[in-house]
């Protein structure tokens, strides 16, 4: 068994490709800034995240998520999408697509397919939706390969909990 090697973080990356690093940048801005909604870029992201095994991604996207006020049953219940009971047919069809372009290795995209997600979003959109889900795929090859720390909230009752915990105990 070899010896663990400590990874490049974020800021080295953004030091070593600064370049890319500034692109990937640009493209998220583009795609933030476009008609897609960003509730559903936010499902979208997560999903991607989680489909990779991307921790950091995950949990920024988690933590953006809540704060954007999206509901909680989605957010829970994302992972099983399709029998969840709490996606609109729209969100569906955007959860879909993008496991397909998340996992293209895995199969080719068939026109049944291309046909079932453009019911539900037009030429433009479906462009700005697989702008979203090409941008988070290369956020998670990037973050979950050098192991980024996932950005965990610290949460008052967790933070009282745990400094509560360190007091020393005293004798009555």
């Amino acid at each position: 068994m070899s010896e663990a090697t400590t990874r490049i973080t974020s800021q080295e990356f953004q030091k070593y490709a600064a370049a890319a690093n500034n692109a990937i940048i640009d493209l998220s801005r583009a795609v933030a800034a476009s008609s897609l909604d960003p509730e559903l870029q936010q499902l979208v992201k997560l999903r991607a995240s989680q489909i990779n095994g991307c921790a950091f991604c995950t949990q920024l996207h988690l933590n953006e998520s809540r704060h954007m006020g999206l509901a909680a049953p989605k957010l829970d219940l994302l992972a099983v999408w399709r029998e969840a009971g709490v996606f609109s047919a729209r969100e569906k069809a955007a959860l879909a697509w993008t496991e397909l372009l998340t996992r293209l290795s895995e199969h080719h995209v068939s026109d049944e397919d291309y046909a079932a997600v453009s019911v539900h979003f037009s030429p433009s959109e479906l462009a700005w939706l697989s702008a979203a889900v090409a941008v988070i795929n290369t956020w998670n090859r990037i973050a979950a390969p050098f192991q980024y720390a996932p950005p965990i909230p610290r949460h008052p009752i967790q933070q009282a909990v745990n400094e509560h915990a360190s007091e020393p105990v005293s004798a009555s």
